[in-house]
């Protein structure tokens, strides 16, 4: 099976930032990464210690939200200077990864 080096990106952001719908939209509209994925976190706190819990209102909209996305390392190094008016320092994490690459799988949609 062969296979490319990219980096795994996540971003941590609450959804009572209101931050998500812009962050995806340049990571979809303008970076155009090869992935990305959203978690909606059930429960989760960061540096002030603050819970955001979807067990203390069921209609909590404040809970943790992390985007997670992967594209070639030279890439993501563009792609996150592009994010730094939208995501905290602190707040994002990454690490080298490998993607399987098999025939027809790279730049091609099915």
């Amino acid at each position: 099976m062969d296979s490319a080096e990219v980096t795994l990106v996540r971003i941590y952001i609450t959804e009572g930032e209101h931050r998500m719908e812009r962050i995806l939209a340049r990571l979809h509209d303008e970076a155009r990464v090869r992935g990305v994925t959203v978690f909606r976190g059930i429960t989760g706190f960061g540096r002030s210690g603050r819970y955001h819990s979807s067990q203390l209102v069921d209609l909590a909209m404040d809970l943790p939200v992390v985007i997670e996305f992967f594209d070639a390392p030279a890439r993501v190094a563009e792609v996150l200077a592009s994010l730094a008016d939208l995501v905290e320092p602190g707040h994002v994490v990454w690490w080298p990864a490998r993607v399987n690459e098999g025939a027809g799988a790279a730049g091609e949609e099915g």
